[in-house]
């Protein structure tokens, strides 16, 4: 790390569903994935895959064509992409899929019967660049363009009613600034440092042998 880095945060807007994502290797990242989705998933590799020894087939999964990604470059070392966040649109998948995920078969692919949310996940920071308060960074801005990007994030929660055949689905409503974190019990207490609040009702789960807590918090919309 440069002695007095400079930082640049990129957004990419949902792929889409279309876009044959895939991941980027060590030797090439030639694929016709987005570029700054390819820099934050070189972060999420080293991060989550390198350093917590999760899954790499399970790394990109059906919400990154849906979702918006922010990504942290260093400007005095390359532009090397440093710091990640993912901001996914409603609908959200029931939580049992997590808890009891034995009935998953038994359970529909989206909760519909909740208010609608948008979840903040796969944020990560390089080793080396950590204690500098990136993570807060980039949840701050994730949550400063949902706060005024509502129709945007609506929009985006019709569409998978509309694929579903349900395009006026009864009850849908509207996203109205609700945001869930599914945290690592060891970053719980940062997120309570950003106003976001534990919700015991959802248990304790475990991510790719890693404890996690769900969290939620109401932002006001512009």
């Amino acid at each position: 790390m440069a002695s007095n880095p400079t930082f640049t945060t990129s957004m990419q807007p949902p792929p889409g569903p279309n876009t044959p994502l895939a991941l980027p290797t060590s030797t090439t990242t030639t694929n016709q994935n987005p570029q700054t989705f390819n820099e934050a998933m070189k972060v999420r590799m080293r991060v989550f895959v390198d350093e917590q020894n999760c899954s790499a087939t399970a790394e990109i999964d059906s919400d990154d064509p849906r979702s918006w990604h922010w990504v942290i470059t260093d400007n005095n070392s390359n532009d090397q992409p440093i710091a990640v966040i993912r901001l996914v649109p409603p609908p959200q998948p029931p939580h049992e899929h997590l808890t009891h995920p034995g009935t998953s078969p038994q359970l529909p692919e989206w909760d519909w019967n909740h208010e609608p949310c948008i979840k903040l996940t796969r944020v990560a920071v390089v080793p080396e660049y950590r204690g500098l308060g990136l993570g807060r960074r980039l949840v701050d801005t994730a949550l400063e363009w949902a706060s005024a990007h509502a129709g945007e994030i609506n929009a985006a929660m019709r569409d998978v009613a509309g694929r579903e055949g349900n395009h006026l689905k009864e009850g849908l409503g509207s996203w109205k600034g609700l945001v869930l974190v599914h945290a690592q019990v060891d970053v719980e207490r940062m997120y309570q440092g950003q106003g976001f609040q534990t919700d015991e009702s959802l248990g304790r789960w475990d991510e790719e042998g890693i404890e996690h807590v769900g969290m939620f918090k109401r932002i006001p919309l512009a």
